[in-house]
C-alpha cells in the first residue's frame, strides 16, 4: 500500500464524519424544532369553558343536582344538606312574597349550588324547577333574596300536513307531533268540525310553532297560526288574528274573515211569521192529560206549514226518523258537547250522516205527531242533558271589526299561499325568532 492510498483513507474517513455529525445535527434541530411545535402548540391550546347555569359560572360551586322526591320538603331538603332550622325559617320568610315554599311539587328538578372549600358543602343556593323553562333562584349565602327567571325559547315555525286514516289523534301520533296539537285544533274547529266523527281521506294541513331551550330540547307548542282541513271534500281554512292587543284577544277567521266560532242561532226557522209558543219549561202542566206536570224540554216555534226549518250550527246528522210523538225529527251533533233536535217536521230532508251548515234546511214544518198545531219543537243537549238554550253561555261570534277586516286579509295572503303550498310535505321547520317566555305550569 502506497502513501496516495493511505492519505485516500484519511480523507474517506474525515468525509464520514463530517456527515455523520452534519446528521446528528440535524436530527437534533428536527427534534429541537418539534419540542418547540409542541410548546407553542401547548400554549394556545384553549381551556375547557366554563358551563354556565342559572346564571352562574358552575365551576365556582360544587353542584347538586336531585328530584323532589314524595314527602320532600324545602325545609327537609336544606336540612339534609346541612342548613339549620333557624336559617331556614328565615329564608322562608323573607321569600314567602317571591315564592311559596310549600308549592315544591314532587317529581321536578332542583339544584343546590354549595361553596367550595366548605367541608360540609353547605349549600348557598337552592334553584327549583316547576317547569322546564321557568325556574326559582332563593339565594342565602350572605343577604335573602329570592327572584324568578325564564330561559330562553327559541320559536321554531313548522309546517305539516296529514290524511285521516283512523283519528286525527292517530294521524298526528304518526307524524310524531305533540297530542296537544289535537286539541288545539279541536278548540279552533269546534263550532265546524266534530272531531269524533271523522271521515277517512279526511285532509289537514298546519303552520304552527314550537318552543325549544337550548336550540334542541322540545319542551311544547307555542301556536297554531294558521290550519286547513278537508272535511266531507268540504275546506274549511282557519287563521289566527289578534283583534286587540291591549287585552290580547286573538281568535281564529276564515278566509272571508268570519269568526269560526259560531254561536247557535237564536231559532231553527226565520222570524217572519214565526213565534215562541212554547217554552222550555220543567213545570209545565196540561188540561189534556188534567192539568198534571208534563215537563216540556224543547221550546216551540209556532209557524206555517212548509216553513223551511234549519240547522242552528254546523254538525252531523246522527237521527232522521219519524217516531211516536215525534213525529219526522232530525237530530243534529255539532261536537261533543252540543246536540240539538227539531220535531214534528212535514218532511225531512236529511239523512243520517249528513253534513250540515248553520242556516242549511233540513226539513219543513208540520204537524207529524203529538201536536195541536203546526210548530217545530226545538229541543237542546249539552253533555247529553236536555237544557233551556236561551239560558247557556254559549260563545261568542262577533264578526271582525271592519276597520281591521282590510289588514286581516292582508295579514293570511301570504299563509294562505302557504298553506296552499304544503302538498304531502311530513314536516317543515324553520328558525323565526329567540325570546324568552314564560311557561305556565
Amino acid at each position: 500500500m502506497g502513501r496516495p492510498y493511505l492519505q485516500h483513507r484519511k480523507e474517506t474517513m474525515r468525509i464520514g464524519k463530517i456527515l455523520l455529525l452534519t446528521l446528528v445535527l440535524i436530527g437534533f434541530n428536527a427534534c429541537k424544532e418539534t419540542k418547540e411545535e409542541t410548546k407553542e402548540t401547548a400554549q394556545i391550546e384553549v381551556p375547557a369553558p366554563d358551563p354556565m347555569e342559572f346564571g352562574f359560572h358552575l365551576n365556582d360551586y360544587i353542584v347538586v343536582k336531585d328530584t323532589v322526591r314524595n314527602g320532600d320538603s324545602f325545609g327537609e331538603i336544606l336540612q339534609k344538606n346541612n342548613i339549620g332550622y333557624s336559617k331556614i325559617f328565615q329564608i322562608a320568610e323573607k321569600t314567602k312574597d317571591t315564592f311559596d315554599i310549600r308549592r315544591l311539587v314532587a317529581g321536578k328538578p332542583y339544584t343546590l349550588l354549595c361553596t367550595k372549600g366548605d367541608s360540609l358543602n353547605r349549600p348557598e343556593c337552592f334553584i327549583y324547577q316547576p317547569n322546564s323553562i321557568d325556574y326559582v333562584v332563593i339565594k342565602f349565602k350572605d343577604s335573602i333574596n329570592a327572584y324568578t327567571e325564564s330561559k330562553p325559547v327559541k320559536i321554531v315555525e313548522k309546517e305539516t300536513s296529514g290524511v285521516i286514516t283512523s283519528s286525527l289523534s292517530g294521524a298526528i301520533d304518526e307524524a310524531g307531533l305533540s297530542q296537544k296539537l289535537v286539541g288545539d285544533m279541536s278548540d279552533i274547529y269546534a263550532w265546524t268540525i266534530d272531531f269524533f266523527r271523522l271521515q277517512k281521506g279526511d285532509q289537514y294541513k298546519l303552520i304552527f310553532t314550537e318552543k325549544y331551550i337550548n336550540d334542541t330540547t322540545f319542551v311544547g307548542i307555542d301556536r297554531i297560526k294558521a290550519a286547513f282541513f278537508k272535511h266531507n271534500n268540504e275546506p274549511f281554512y282557519a287563521f289566527e288574528f289578534e283583534t286587540d292587543s291591549v287585552k290580547q284577544i286573538v281568535d281564529y277567521y276564515d278566509e272571508n274573515a268570519k269568526n269560526l266560532r259560531r254561536a247557535f242561532l237564536k231559532a231553527p226557522v226565520v222570524f217572519k211569521n214565526v213565534r215562541i209558543s212554547s217554552r222550555y219549561n220543567l213545570r209545565r202542566r196540561i188540561k189534556l192529560y188534567g192539568n198534571r206536570i208534563r215537563p216540556h224540554k224543547g221550546t216551540d216555534f209556532a209557524a206555517p206549514r212548509g216553513t223551511p226549518i234549519i240547522s242552528t250550527a254546523n254538525g252531523v246528522v246522527v237521527e232522521s226518523a219519524r217516531r211516536g210523538g215525534n213525529g219526522n225529527y232530525v237530530k243534529v251533533k255539532h261536537n261533543s258537547t252540543y246536540t240539538t233536535q227539531y220535531l214534528h217536521m212535514k218532511k225531512r230532508k236529511v239523512k243520517v250522516g249528513d253534513f250540515v251548515k248553520q242556516g242549511d234546511v233540513i226539513g219543513w214544518v208540520g204537524m207529524t205527531g203529538n201536536t195541536s198545531g203546526p210548530h217545530v219543537c226545538y229541543r237542546f243537549w249539552k253533555n247529553g242533558k236536555q237544557v233551556d238554550p236561551f239560558k247557556q253561555k254559549l260563545p261568542d261570534a262577533d264578526p271582525i271589526d271592519a276597520k281591521l277586516k282590510e289588514s286581516y286579509l292582508k295579514h293570511i295572503q301570504p299563509l294562505k299561499v302557504q298553506l296552499d303550498g304544503i302538498q304531502g310535505v311530513p314536516l317543515k321547520e324553520y328558525t323565526i325568532e329567540q325570546a324568552p317566555i314564560t311557561a305556565i305550569n
